[in-house]
């Protein structure tokens, strides 16, 4: 058995009874679904503890041994492994507490291990102590579990409206609980268990711990005792008890005692009542439909039942209590009065005669003095709505039951009248056994009805509705039912009411007014009342003697009121008599005093309830109340009389009518607060006085107070309750404690009623003067105006204010009872709200006092109270008002307002350090203020009071919701600063060392305290685990977004996002425990659900990127399944998923095709956004102006908390409302009420319009957050999580969803720009992925049905939707186009085949290629442009519009979008349309626009880049428009030449300093000359492209080329002067000698026009030029300089740059010598056909031009082009092996060692570390890119050098043609000879053989040898077969043919 033995950690007695609490207050008070099956296994599994109440487990050697044991053997733990090693300590508490609860040891160890596990939740207690909490707190869940089951039982008093199913379990339940004895062991434990006997224990074992701990324990144990003693009532309620218990619960009743007041306590008034519902049998008479509720009643059907209890009742012993005896004696009367009258009553005649008796029994026990005294006077009674009904009808069945015996106290009553009466006349002592039965039941119906707290109106029954009654509302009605004879008992009722008040004897006067007062509390009662008392009085003139006209009447006590009056103003003394401390008080005995006292609160009563009766009242003519009662006051009468008056006018105030004229009056007669009431020690007329006061400042304030008298104002009433109230109530001497606090409150009220009403304005700040009796005084200001100025000084009210919260915190902090403590409690509340208030208008005032220039001194509230307190000589305010959230639990109000002054004071950065300090300097204060935050956010109220009620609980559940969100946005406020500061602090985090170092921790782990984070987190993971999702985000949505909020928050900062993401991570895994529950719907708040969402995907974004970035794969991975998953998947137990699911990816997601998908969550939360958005319809008015009601909207917008501009609606109310009362003359007294009702419409109207502003906002919020989860999703988390088709396929979907939802008829436009980014990035990432994709698959790739593994017809519906955003956008919205745009551009880019390898190998032949089939990239291409063309002009149209005008980026995207569609169009339909339009036009006239923009962009510091790329982006589109012939015909006609002829930027050539002078230190900027190169490059491809086209015209385009490069000669000449070798410089040379060498031609002079003499000169002259320069620079490039030029090559491209830039400057260099040598072959052709005549373009000199540098002035010589055709031949074979290497690497790159794979990606990847990152995959990927780049590259060299040599060759054969064939060699001295050559002057024959002699010794065999290797390597693949052969045998011929001539 033993070893069976294992502790529950969470304690047996604590923990599961927890659970079934829960799960019975879930099935009976919440409702939850599925809760009858829980609640049904909780109730079986815990049966025994009901069977057993409250009993504990047995203590047992056997135990007592295994826990000794504990510390050396160790015990096991429940749901722990192995055992566990406790320490001594705790073994012997253990054996403290069994010893002290006589419970079981491990029972004992168990409660110590939860006390020790719960201990962060109880900041400041041992775990002993906690474990005595945790004792008394199961006992409660099991006592209140009881209650509730019985409360829920089917019955004949009330019903929860519960399911049957539900009603039928817990009756059954409670049945056979009951059949088991349960009466008895209640009784028994109610009688065992006392307070003082528990503390007794306690004490002597040191289990009692600080002030807070005691009262929380006795808490426990009344409310214990409280809910057993409810269950019996909760029972009775329902059903019977039977005989025996009927019996014990009287037993126990027999000896109960009162408390020292004469009262019962709530428990004992719980089992009395219990009895009074045992003996009722009332409900039979209300006809219920419950027949088999009368046979159940043993009252009916047991004989022997009502037997046993008569004989208990009538023959029993005395009780305890005579009075309760009389109580239980009445009611039993009452109940055999009710039985004899129903038919089942004749069997029980014996007992039933015997009502009369027992009720004279009940009557000398004094039963309605102890029904005042011991039952309405506990505590208990006012807070049980079924308790007030029984009374009820106890005191009307009395009345109506036994009507003689209330004949016969009336009579008695009469009678004894009669005796005082004599024996005052006879001056002797009236007789002292007088019985006062009906005083003391008159009073009881005055007390019982005077308090209705469940407004019920009980009292109601008394008044029968009288025919004669003519009030419209209530003509005939009873209790709402209209037009029903009243039933018997309420005519009973109303006889007993009218019959008391005739002839009323002086003894009844003041308790029948007493009753009156009773029963005219309530709304309808007071109405009557008022009636009875008009209807009781006749004219004073037609009285006889008391003949007619009662004494209790209006007239009555109206005509007595004037008679004092008058009497005592004859008397009132002079002003010397004042002095003395009593005046004389001769006229009003005290009897009298009392009689008006009673009227007077008889008359406060009802005109308080009805204003019918104040008016009427009020107005009368003769009785004029008000007058008399402020006349009064001015008499010499008691101070409790005054008093009472200035409560009575009070209630008079209540109307706005009265309370101005009230005013008035006051001011008149100058009421005086003599100083009688101090020397009494005694308040009652300050208090009043305060009261009306404080009611007439709500009624009306009339601004022009006092006028004519003295200044006008408030001032005076404000400066005497300040000064000679408010200042002195601490100093005076009280002789009722309580009455210190009750003047606080009063006067603290009309405080808070005056700061709260009043609103800063400019006229408050300015000096105003009125003229009075003559001459000028100062006005006075306004009273929130005085309060404000005291409050923002240290003045003595604001001290006073301050100390008063500090003694209300010490008080408080004591925990026990004490005088006063709840008007003491108001009293700080007020305080509390009067700082609020101030810091809420202080800025206003501050602003208004300082743009005034008064020169009043004023400090803002949240430096003084940082002033140091007088009491405490600290600095302390700020901690004192933070104290009170300690308290939330018993004063949820201070706790509300603290929190709300604390939140406003956080936000200021200046004092955030500061009250760090204070919060921090003292441990103790530390703990308990951060133990108030975490208990206020703890705080468990249920969310019922969303529904607005004004049920108490409700009331106080929704100010602790407040509470929390104050607290809440406490927080956020201080975490957007710089720590140290509030939020960090009360979070957790570090505040004395750096924040990012913090350690968080779950509560109680290395002694960390339980902080707000740790109530934030439970707050939000209650319910997570259970399907439904966090309970918080439906029961409170505002509570649950802010919490998100504060995570985010804490997530984002750099300085805690470390810590806190550990910590949610590790310990919570809090964001896949609230993500698997998104979407949040709710149907109700769609805002908040939305905003929830927001702040948890942005959490989520940030958590993604971390783990990403630290390569925590699993949890990134668990993550991704979640949101991207579309295969239904059950999750384990804990939420994790299995080992080898994670080891196969995310490959598990998205098998293609399978049987049911289920929606991925990301869909599912985009489908939780609603694009649609219902606008407010426009406002229809009939008086203001539309216009102007707009302005003053819009200035009455302001940025709300959550960061929306909304209206401020209490501002615009109050502007409008002033702009009517403004309005003068009757004509807009008339309208008032249709303005006012126009003034409502514009206030829906605007509320409509903020909501749909915030619903707008959060969903703008809502998607941003969406998108930026989905792009870090895409480009944060590593790649092979999600593989490539997968992404593909969750991309698609994301679209098209994306898509269908903004092209939805009615999508909001304001969501459309999130939208088009999200399009544009997600096209992107669609497109890296099939290319990369593709790459992956190798060339051999990418076949089959699709295009990768997105299907064509999914890409094509993607392009669809794509367009038709573009169209539907119209006209506005270009800025969200540009994403459109690059989308475009992205997913057209899916269709462009990739760079292939050039293989060398002779390709198929020309038919072939034309049969063949058509690849995926062509196909896909030419069906994306047949839905492209298929949208027709429009979007041609809207992309042309685009590129011509708006926004630059929009402009640049548009142009490239234009060029990508031209370079597919095959059928030219775009082309032709930019024609036709004039678009086309348009483009190349902006260019001399451009031209100005261009220019600035030259200056060192260059403005803004911007005209340079749209100039790029414009010349781009002009190159590919040029690239067809149609095209570039249509841009010479357009005179694009002409514009770029008269362009200036292209004189600016910047002078390149060697130092690159004004470089741009990070590198964005580039230099001036390389800005003017980004210039100057795109026109020379756009010429040499039209040069290229334009072949049919070749002359036109030619000679307009020419015509730029003359105008630009200086320019172009000193580029191909310039030294400069870098990339850009090749560049330039390359495309000008490509545009010189097809323009700058002798044919080009041919050009048909007709030109003088003279130009064709210059012309000539330039084009000469040209050709010079062109030669010169081959000379550079190939002789003298080109070593040079090879090394600054390799010395521009420094190591770090990309590889390709070295090769893109060989192919520069090599494409430079190729032009010119084409120039060359052009030259010599054109010149002549034949070569006798043709041209000679070198001298005849064959030597290498690298022995001697050649002059520039000379012509080159012949060996120039020998040395180049050498050179080109040996860097063929150098080029020719490179690209068979890198071939070979290509077709084995998997094989390949990872050091040159990584220097191949080096080429490709900048940076040296960058390589490193990147994955296998991605490496393999990147060097096949870099492989075909190099093969390219040098099949483009091949082509190059193969051009270059046969070039050579020509030109070589063709000049020794000449030189050798027809030169005739010239004297040397004939100097005028060979002018045939333009070039070459003088030839002699030495220089013949000389040539002849170096040619054949360069052109040497090997050469000629190499030479036809390159032919049979290269160019035989090629078309032209055997060039190179033939021109090599030609020359080879023409050497041997010179040679043979010489020999000859």
């Amino acid at each position: 058995m033993a070893t069976q033995m294992a502790v529950n950690s969470g304690a047996s007695l604590w923990g599961p009874l927890k659970e079934l609490w829960e799960a019975v207050e879930g099935a009976i008070w919440r409702r939850q679904p599925e809760s009858v099956h829980l609640l049904d296994l909780q109730l079986k599994k815990h049966k025994p503890s009901f069977l057993t109440l409250f009993k504990n487990p047995m203590k047992s050697a056997e135990q007592r041994e295994k826990v000794r044991k504990a510390s050396t053997e160790g015990i096991a733990i429940q749901g722990q492994q192995g055992v566990r090693l406790l320490p001594e300590q705790l073994i012997s508490e253990a054996f403290i507490l069994s010893d002290l609860f006589d419970l079981g040891e491990l029972a004992a160890l168990e409660l110590l291990l939860a006390g020790e596990h719960q201990q962060p939740h109880f900041p400041g207690l041992t775990r002993g102590l906690v474990a005595v909490l945790l004792y008394w707190d199961g006992k409660r869940c099991v006592a209140n579990s009881l209650r509730s089951l019985i409360q829920s039982r089917h019955g004949k008093t009330f019903t929860l409206d519960l399911s049957p199913e539900m009603v039928n379990l817990t009756t059954r339940f409670t049945d056979e609980l009951m059949a088991q004895g349960l009466t008895k062991q209640i009784l028994n434990l109610i009688s065992d268990i006392s307070v003082t006997r528990e503390f007794e224990r306690l004490q002597k074992e040191r289990g009692l711990g600080n002030e807070k701990h005691r009262k929380e324990v006795t808490d426990l144990i009344k409310e214990c005792r409280q809910s057993l003693a409810e269950c019996l009532f909760a029972w009775t309620c329902q059903s019977p008890l039977s005989k025996e218990d009927t019996l014990t619960l009287i037993g126990h009743l027999e000896m109960v005692t009162a408390e020292a007041d004469g009262s019962l306590d709530s428990v004992n008034l719980a089992l009395v009542m219990s009895l009074l519902y045992c003996l009722d049998v009332s409900f039979l008479e209300q006809g219920t439909e419950d027949r088999e509720g009368i046979h159940a009643l043993p009252l009916l059907t047991e004989k022997q039942y009502v037997a046993a209890v008569h004989s208990r009742l009538v023959e029993g012993q005395a009780w305890k209590l005579p009075g309760l005896q009389a109580v239980v004696q009445l009611a039993w009367a009452l109940s055999l009065r009710a039985l004899s009258q129903l038919p089942q009553g004749a069997a029980l005649v014996e007992f039933t005669e015997a009502d009369e008796a027992l009720a004279d029994q009940a009557l000398l026990g004094g039963v309605f003095l102890f029904l005042t005294e011991g039952i309405l006077g506990s505590d208990g009674f006012s807070q049980e709505e079924f308790y007030t009904r029984r009374l009820h009808s106890l005191i009307t069945d009395f009345l109506a039951l036994m009507p003689m015996k209330v004949k016969q106290l009336r009579n008695r009553a009469d009678e004894d009248a009669r005796l005082i009466h004599m024996a005052l006349q006879m001056g002797s002592e009236p007789p002292s056994s007088l019985r006062k039965d009906l005083d003391h039941l008159m009073i009881l119906i005055g007390e019982f009805y005077s308090k209705d707290p469940f407004e019920l109106e009980l009292g109601l029954e008394f008044w029968c509705p009288s025919e004669s009654l003519q009030h419209t509302s209530l003509t005939g009605s009873f209790l709402g039912v209209p037009l029903q004879r009243p039933p018997h008992k309420q005519v009973v009722l109303s006889k007993f009411v009218r019959q008391m008040g005739d002839l009323l004897p002086a003894t009844l006067y003041i308790p029948y007014l007493c009753m009156l007062k009773g029963l005219a509390n309530g709304p309808q009662c007071s109405h009557y009342c008022f009636s009875l008392l008009k209807t009781n009085g006749a004219p004073h003139e037609n009285r006889q003697a008391g003949m007619s006209g009662s004494v209790v009447s209006w007239e009555h006590f109206f005509h007595s009121l004037m008679l004092y009056h008058e009497n005592l103003r004859r008397d009132v003394p002079s002003a010397d008599s004042m002095q003395y401390r009593h005046p004389p008080i001769r006229d009003i005995t005290q009897r009298e005093l009392e009689g008006l006292t009673a009227f007077l609160q008889l008359l406060t009563t009802i005109i308080t309830w009805s204003e019918n009766a104040r008016l009427a009242l009020c107005e009368h003519p003769q009785w004029t109340p008000v007058v008399v009662m402020l006349g009064l006051l001015q008499c010499s009468v008691q101070p409790v009389l005054k008093a009472q008056i200035l409560h009575a006018l009070a209630a008079f105030g209540k109307s706005p009518e009265i309370a101005a004229s009230l005013w008035q009056s006051l001011e008149y007669t100058q009421v005086e607060l003599n100083e009688i009431e101090s020397s009494c020690e005694e308040y009652p007329l300050t208090r009043a006085f305060c009261h009306l006061i404080s009611t007439l400042v709500e009624s009306a304030l009339p601004v022009n107070l006092g006028a004519g008298l003295r200044a006008p104002g408030f001032q005076p009433y404000l400066d005497f309750l300040r000064d000679s109230v408010f200042l002195a109530f601490p100093t005076r001497a009280y002789r009722r404690p309580a009455e210190k606090w009750e003047v606080a409150e009063a006067v603290l009220e009309v405080f808070h009623k005056l700061l709260r009403e009043y609103e800063p304005q400019p006229a408050d700040f300015l000096q105003e003067m009125v003229e009075l009796q003559g001459e000028q005084v100062p006005a006075n200001k306004p009273p929130g105006h005085i309060l404000m100025f005291h409050l923002l000084n240290d003045s003595p009210t604001l001290s006073l204010c301050l100390s008063l919260l500090e003694e209300g915190a010490r008080h408080l902090d004591t925990y026990a009872p004490f005088p006063g403590k709840k008007q003491l409690e108001s009293a700080v509340l007020h305080c509390l709200c009067l700082l609020d208030l101030a810091l809420q208008k202080e800025v206003m005032f501050m602003d208004l006092l300082r743009e005034s220039q008064t020169s009043l001194l004023v400090s803002p509230v949240e430096q003084l109270l940082q002033g140091v307190s007088a009491q405490s000589k600290r600095a302390d305010h700020i901690t004192n008002i933070a104290r009170y959230l300690y308290h939330s639990s018993s004063n949820p109000d201070a706790a509300f307002q603290s929190a709300k002054i604390l939140r406003r004071i956080a936000r200021y950065p200046n004092i955030q350090a500061r009250l760090v300090g204070d919060f921090t300097h003292d441990q103790a204060v530390s703990e308990k203020l951060m133990a108030g935050f975490v208990e206020c956010l703890d705080s468990e109220e249920h969310f019922f009071f969303l529904c607005s009620d004004t049920d108490p609980e409700k009331r106080v559940a929704r100010i602790r919701h407040e509470t929390k969100i104050h607290i809440l946005n406490l927080l956020i406020t201080p975490l957007e600063l710089k720590g140290p500061n509030l939020g960090l602090y009360l979070l957790g985090y570090e505040v004395k060392k750096p924040v990012s170092s913090t350690n968080l921790q779950d509560p109680g782990v290395l002694g960390c305290p339980r902080t707000c984070l740790h109530a934030i987190l439970s707050l939000l993971q209650r319910g997570s685990e259970w399907r439904s999702g966090p309970l918080l985000t439906k029961q409170a949505p505002q509570l649950a977004e802010l919490c998100y909020q504060v995570i985010y928050q804490l997530c984002a900062c750099p300085d805690t996002s470390g810590p806190t993401m550990r910590y949610l991570r590790t310990s919570q895994d809090f964001l896949f425990s609230h993500l698997q529950h998104l979407p949040f719907i709710l149907l109700e708040n769609e805002i908040a659900a939305l905003s929830q969402m927001s702040w948890l995907m942005k959490t989520t974004a940030i958590e993604l990127r971390v783990t990403s970035l630290n390569r925590q794969r699993s949890h990134t991975h668990r993550l991704l399944k979640l949101l991207l998953d579309d295969q239904p998947h059950t999750l384990h137990a804990d939420g994790e998923t299995g080992m080898e699911e994670e080891s196969r990816s995310v490959s598990g997601f998205l098998h293609f095709g399978t049987v049911s998908k289920v929606r991925r969550r990301l869909l599912s939360v985009l489908d939780a956004i609603d694009f649609s958005q219902e606008a407010p319809e426009l406002l229809q008015l009939d008086f203001f102006e539309r216009a102007q009601i707009e302005q003053v909207i819009t200035n009455c917008e302001h940025v709300n908390e959550q960061g929306h501009t909304v209206c401020n609606v209490k501002l615009l109310h109050r502007v409008l409302v002033a702009e009517i009362n403004a309005l003068q003359g009757m004509a807009a007294i008339g309208q008032r009420p249709l303005l006012m009702e126009e003034v409502n419409s514009i206030m829906q109207q605007v509320v409509e319009r903020n909501r749909v502003r915030c619903s707008l906002s959060a969903k703008r919020h809502a998607l941003q957050s969406w998108r930026s989860l989905v792009e870090t999703i895409l480009m944060a988390c590593p790649s092979e999580l999600i593989p490539a088709d997968q992404r593909q396929l969750i991309i698609r979907d994301l679209l098209l969803d994306l898509h269908d939802k903004v092209l939805s008829e009615d999508a909001a436009g304001e969501l459309m720009p999130i939208v088009a980014g999200a399009v544009f990035t997600l096209i992107a990432h669609l497109s890296q992925s099939v290319l990369s994709e593709q790459q992956g698959a190798g060339p051999e790739g990418g076949s089959g049905s699709g295009f990768a593994s997105i299907a064509n017809s999914a890409l094509h519906l993607i392009l669809r939707k794509l367009l038709d955003f573009i169209l539907c956008t119209g006209g506005g919205f270009q800025r969200l186009r540009a994403h459109l745009y690059g989308a475009l551009l992205y997913y057209l880019q899916i269709a462009q085949k990739p760079e292939e390898p050039e293989t060398l190998q002779t390709g198929t032949s020309m038919w072939e290629r034309l049969t063949a089939p058509e690849d995926c990239f062509s196909k896909l291409q030419r069906e994306n442009l047949a839905i492209i063309e298929s949208y027709g002009t429009a979007l041609m149209e809207v992309v042309c519009r685009d590129a011509c005008d708006g926004h630059e980026i929009g402009r640049m995207l548009a142009l490239a979008v234009l060029d990508r569609v031209l370079s597919i169009d095959r059928q030219c339909q775009w082309l032709v349309y930019l024609c036709n339009s004039g678009y086309l036009r348009v483009l190349v006239e902006s260019l001399r626009q451009d031209d100005v923009a261009l220019q600035t962009l030259l200056t060192p510091q260059p403005p803004l880049l911007k005209p340079l790329y749209i100039y790029e982006s414009k010349m781009a589109l002009l190159t590919r428009v040029a690239k067809t012939a149609q095209g570039a015909m249509e841009l010479l006609r357009c005179g694009l030449v002409g514009q770029l002829v008269e362009c200036q930027v292209f004189h600016m050539l910047p002078q390149n300093d060697p130092g690159f002078g004004q470089r741009d230190p990070s590198g964005f900027i580039p230099s001036p000359l390389e800005r003017y190169r980004q210039i100057l490059l795109p026109t020379l491809r756009l010429m040499q492209v039209i040069l290229t086209s334009t072949t049919t015209h070749h002359q036109q385009g030619a000679a307009q080329v020419l015509q730029w490069l003359i105008v630009h000669s200086d320019v172009i000449q000193s580029i191909l002067h310039g030294q400069d070798m870098s990339m850009g410089a090749l560049q330039e040379l390359s495309l000008l000698t490509a545009i010189i060498s097809k323009t700058a031609l002798p044919g080009a002079l041919e050009m048909g026009q007709e030109i003088n003499s003279a130009a064709l000169m210059e012309l000539q002259g330039h084009i000469g030029r040209f050709q010079r320069q062109s030669l010169s620079l081959l000379v550079r490039l190939v002789g003298t300089d080109r070593a040079r030029y090879l090394k600054q090559i390799e010395e521009t491209v420094s190591p770090g740059d990309l590889a390709e830039k070295r090769e893109e400057m060989e192919v520069s260099m090599q494409q430079i010598c190729a032009n010119i040598m084409e120039y060359c072959q052009t030259l010599l052709l054109q010149s002549s056909a034949e070569a006798q005549f043709s041209l000679c373009l070198f001298s005849p000199s064959a030597s290498e031009p690298a022995d001697v540098a050649v002059p520039s002035a000379r012509v080159p010589s012949l060996g120039l082009v020998l040395l180049l055709l050498k050179n080109s031949a040996t860097d063929f074979f150098r080029y020719h092996d490179s690209h068979r290497q890198s071939l070979n690497k290509l077709e084995r790159v998997e094989q390949l060692p990872p050091e040159e794979l990584k220097e191949l990606c080096q080429g490709l990847v900048s940076g040296s570390g960058g390589v490193e990152k990147i994955s296998s995959v991605q490496r393999n990927v990147l060097a096949k890119r870099r492989l075909v780049q190099l093969v390219n590259n040098r099949a483009k060299l091949l082509a190059l050098c193969s051009y270059i040599i046969e070039t050579c060759l020509f030109v070589i054969w063709h000049h020794l043609e000449f030189y050798l064939l027809y030169c005739t060699p010239t004297d040397p001295k004939d100097s005028l000879l060979g002018s045939r050559g333009l070039s070459v002057s003088r030839v002699s024959q030495q220089d013949l053989e000389q040539l002849q002699s170096d040619v054949a010794s360069s052109f040497s065999e090997p050469l000629q040898r190499k030479l036809l290797e390159v032919e049979g390597l290269y160019s035989k693949t090629r078309s032209r077969h055997t060039f190179i052969q033939a021109l090599t045998r030609r020359i080879r011929g023409l050497v041997r043919i010179s040679q043979k001539h010489q020999t000859k």
